[in-house]
């Protein structure tokens, strides 16, 4: 047997299983019953996993965005087992608080630096957005402006799939379930210069993407406005890299109207862009900042939200602040994370993103870029994303609309050993960055195989 294969009759019973009891997250049910379920992973190591039918795959999406060491780390095991038999939960509720949530915040809050001085956790990146929701609504009434609601994101922008998550975030999908968004919240456009402004000098866009901050600030009335959020890359949104000049110019508005700054670090923290996080690599200050998957890099269930001194300050005026999570600070989860924070420090992973391995794939990309269904090739550190277009030197789309293409070269490179996500009509990647110059290489020579593989069915599609 391979490596994680299961014995078929233990596999197909998984598989019923999955179906008849099982719902996997942001799924299409019917598809999941008429595939048969979903498919088993059993083993992973390194930036590899295996599954229930014998199948090796390279994840280039390291998990869910996440698994920044790489799979089979025995330390992180080992020192869960030993935080677990020392004291495996007790919560942060009762004038209380454990050791390793202790020493963690500390370290996080070394890493952001910018006076980003205090952190409260959570377990997941939805979590530390909902924090976001109530923290600055909270805030803006104790210092006596309890009439500032207001906040504001983007379009295709994500913060999670709870209700306030969703809310905050542009998906207009989620928003069509539930009766999204919440009242308060509002949106502006992206900074996807390929997908809104193909052919627009990127500096004049940079400005006129950040503009539209200031115009929504102006049309509800800069004293309702509470906070910004945005992810300093959208990663879920397609990975979109705004164009230089944006970041700076939307921190200048917010400072210009007295509007908290919210950077989103889910996917971006951790060395994701070659820098601890993400807002770093673009030089702002922000007031507030949320993270989670690379915390523990997926290993336990964990997330936070980090705030300035300043805030702090003004909470510390205002009496409880009545939120907070049973699972908050959990001793074994921030143990865990603690020590994947030293091992990325240890191995220089951070370091390595910026030096080579960003780089390297960088100009790997450029066996991309000469495909003549690639319309551009994009990376930052060890993200990146490949946009799929019918005609070369344009942003046109095969079918007429965005979509078709996208699932069917994913399919393609899943089949072929590569774990990759389409978004629309963008490939995306985001591997673990431990990965090594041959997987980056298989990585790229994997999504151009898939592209030579399905050109013939795109081109068979119905002109729109």
């Amino acid at each position: 047997m391979n490596i994680g294969q299961l014995p078929a009759n233990e596999s197909a019973e998984l598989k019923r299983l999955d179906v008849a009891h099982h719902l996997p997250g942001q799924t299409d049910y019917k598809l999941q019953a008429q595939l048969g379920g979903s498919r088993i992973i059993t083993k992973a190591s390194g930036c590899l996993i295996h599954d229930a039918d014998g199948h090796e795959i390279l994840d280039g999406m390291a998990g869910l965005w996440c698994v920044t060491v790489g799979y089979g780390r025995d330390e992180l095991a080992k020192v869960a087992y030993e935080q677990m038999l020392e004291l495996p939960y007790y919560n942060t509720f009762f004038k209380t608080a454990s050791a390793p949530a202790v020493r963690l915040a500390a370290a996080v809050a070394s890493k952001l630096g910018h006076g980003l001085s205090h952190v409260f956790f959570n377990s997941s990146g939805s979590e530390a957005n909902d924090t976001v929701f109530r923290l600055v609504r909270h805030y803006w009434a104790v210092k006596g402006q309890p009439w500032r609601q207001i906040i504001i994101g983007r379009w295709n922008g994500y913060h999670g799939s709870t209700v306030a998550g969703a809310s905050l975030g542009g998906m207009k999908a989620m928003h069509e379930q539930g009766g999204l968004p919440v009242p308060g919240v509002e949106h502006i456009m992206q900074p996807y210069l390929f997908g809104e402004a193909f052919g627009e000098d990127p500096e004049l866009f940079a400005a006129r993407a950040a503009d539209a901050l200031e115009q929504r600030i102006l049309e509800v009335g800069p004293h309702n406005v509470a906070a910004f959020i945005g992810e300093p890359v959208q990663g879920a949104g397609g990975v979109i890299i705004p164009p230089a000049g944006y970041w700076k110019r939307i921190e200048a508005i917010c400072r210009k109207y007295g509007v908290l700054l919210v950077s989103d670090e889910v996917i971006c923290g951790f060395g994701r862009l070659g820098q601890w996080f993400g807002f770093q690599h673009f030089g702002i200050r922000p007031d507030i900042v949320t993270m989670a998957k690379g915390l523990s890099s997926g290993y336990l269930p964990i997330s936070a939200t980090a705030m300035s001194t300043e805030i702090v300050e003004t909470l510390r005026e205002g009496g409880e602040f009545v939120h907070g999570y049973t699972y908050s600070g959990h001793p074994t989860s921030a143990a865990v994370a603690l020590r994947n924070l030293e091992i990325i420090t240890r191995e220089r992973l951070v370091e390595r993103t910026a030096e080579d391995t960003g780089p390297y794939i960088a100009k790997a990309l450029d066996r991309l870029r000469e495909h003549p269904l690639v319309g551009e090739a994009r990376s930052l550190g060890l993200i990146g994303g490949i946009e799929i277009v019918a005609k070369k030197g344009t942003n046109q789309r095969f079918g007429g609309a965005e979509g078709h293409a996208g699932p069917m070269v994913r399919d393609i490179c899943i089949r072929r050993g590569l774990m990759v996500r389409a978004i629309r009509d963008t490939i995306v990647f985001c591997p673990p960055l431990i990965i090594s110059h041959a997987e980056l290489d298989r990585l790229v020579d994997t999504v151009r195989a898939a592209l030579d593989e399905a050109t013939p069915a795109l081109h068979a599609l119905p002109k729109a």
